[in-house]
């Protein structure tokens, strides 16, 4: 069932390390959906077989535990030993598709990189992780996934005693920009090349023939970035910490900390509570990406060339090249948030004016972009005669304004050549009309930890899964928070 390719590459990439037991650990959730994916039988296991297994108690036939090392620019700031200070992967699966998955464990126990931690994590960030990773899966967002929850019966100190708890996360890899950033900072070339090697076997094989694999592999992980990060634009998702180590090579959405979804649609939102500069507020993520990746060109320079100004000169134009991919990659999904299929030269003028729109009115991002869906269809559900353009108006606070962009929106809409009767749908397959709104978010854990009610995280999950299907039975998950209800910073959790 297991393996370890990871383990494969030499000691100094990982230490291997077995979990620390826990008190008493209880299943909160399985992802058997997930499992099935991955093609193993853990269904067929109570919950106590299932809690001894993700908590770290009980290590599966074949699993070989390491946690690994890495290291990262923290807000800009290069720490040259970081690594797993609290997660360690178990090993790999093939999964149904025939893609190696990573198994990780997270908030198992204090590694040789805790730096004087403790190794373990709190409730409330493991079930905001599980909740948020699964919602960005459905959402169709690369990230990780989460299999499993479990409490530990075991207190963890923070702001104060908290229950603590280990999150299951899998990914197509662990490996991070600042994975290659921790050798390239110890002049060892050699393990950088044999990293890069990794990666391209694994992620990228059809780079292998190429006599610039090394080159090749720097846009592909640029093209994953820019894709990924617009993305999260189309959204309004802000990660929170984009430092190297949470940049995944993968071009996968990792460590979900003090993320969070945007309501009032402001370009300088920030939410984690570390940011206070706001580097990685919403409308900073594709810089922040592409500081990162010229953090990760810099790595490979000496594998690409030899020579360090050929090296430079190559690699410089591709990282680059990220501004370009991200602009196209996010002006394509705006442009499908609005209903248009076809492209003009213009359409990147509607989609700023149009923002801009809703920033200088508060509008909530969501659900006034769930509002346009049914107002383009004047057929679908939420046609205008029900309302649904007095519906788009109300969400502006000068509707006025609103009004001189709706009539350049829908004259641009009439040179599309698709039939208006669909596109409303077609929208709506594009605008979500549930996200994981911060306070429902607060308001989950908060029932968790002080009550140990699961069952508001078990109908986020279930509302959280078709987050493009309105479903009556959950309008309140669909509304924007309150004044008093909004929730403005979130934490790390270490």
């Amino acid at each position: 069932m297991f393996s370890n390719s990871y383990a494969s590459l030499p000691e100094g990439f990982y230490a291997r390390i077995d979990p620390v037991p826990v008190a008493n650990p209880r299943l909160i959730k399985f992802n058997g959906s997930l499992a099935s994916e991955l093609g193993l039988e853990w269904c067929a296991l109570d919950d106590g077989a299932l809690a001894s297994i993700f908590s770290g108690n009980s290590v599966p036939e074949g699993a070989d535990p390491v946690a690994t090392a890495y290291a990262g620019h923290q807000f800009g700031q290069f720490v040259p030993r970081l690594g797993d200070g609290r997660a360690i992967l178990l090993g790999e699966v093939i999964d149904r598709d025939g893609v190696r998955r990573d198994i990780q464990l997270k908030g198992s126990g204090r590694t040789p990189y805790s730096r004087g931690g403790d190794g373990r994590a709190a409730l409330g960030p493991v079930l905001r992780e599980y909740l948020v990773s699964e919602a960005m899966h459905a959402l169709g967002i690369e990230g990780t996934r989460a299999m499993a929850a479990v409490t530990t019966g075991e207190f963890v100190v923070r702001e104060g005693r908290l229950p603590g708890a280990v999150v299951t996360r899998v990914a197509r890899s662990h490996v991070r920009v600042g994975t290659f950033e921790y050798f390239a900072a110890r002049g060892d070339n050699g393990a950088v090349r044999r990293l890069a090697d990794y990666v391209i076997d694994r992620h990228y094989p059809e780079l292998k023939p190429d006599d610039r694999r090394y080159l090749e592999l720097l846009r592909a992980v640029c093209r994953g970035q820019a894709a990924l990060v617009a993305s999260w634009m189309h959204v309004g998702f802000i990660h929170g910490v984009m430092n190297t180590d949470n940049t995944s090579v993968s071009g996968e959405t990792i460590d979900y900390g003090p993320c969070a979804f945007m309501d009032g649609y402001d370009p300088g939102t920030v939410f984690s509570s570390i940011d206070s500069m706001g580097r990685y507020a919403y409308a900073n993520q594709p810089h922040a990406a592409q500081w990162n990746l010229a953090r990760f060109a810099e790595t490979l320079l000496p594998l690409i060339d030899a020579d360090p100004g050929r090296a430079v000169e190559a690699a410089g134009p591709v990282v680059e090249q990220f501004a370009a991919a991200f602009d196209e990659r996010r002006v394509s999904g705006f442009s499908a948030k609005l209903g248009l299929q076809t492209s003009e030269p213009a359409d990147a003028v509607l989609i700023e004016a149009w923002l801009e729109l809703l920033r200088r009115n508060d509008c909530d991002f969501t659900l006034t972009f769930r509002r346009l869906c049914d107002a383009a269809d004047p057929q679908g559900p939420g046609a205008r005669a029900a309302g649904a353009d007095a519906a788009l108006r109300s969400s502006f606070q000068r509707p006025e304004e609103f009004d001189g962009w709706a009539r350049e929106w829908r004259a641009r809409l009439g040179r599309e050549t698709a039939p208006a009767a669909g596109r409303g749908a077609a929208m709506r397959r594009v605008n979500p009309a549930f996200i994981p709104r911060n306070h429902r978010v607060q308001a989950m854990i908060s029932a968790a930890i002080e009550g140990g009610d699961f069952a508001p995280f078990e109908e986020m999950l279930e509302v959280l899964s078709k987050p493009y299907d309105f479903d009556p039975r959950f309008e309140l998950y669909a509304r924007p928070p309150r004044p008093e209800e909004r929730v403005l910073q979130t934490f790390c959790g270490t």
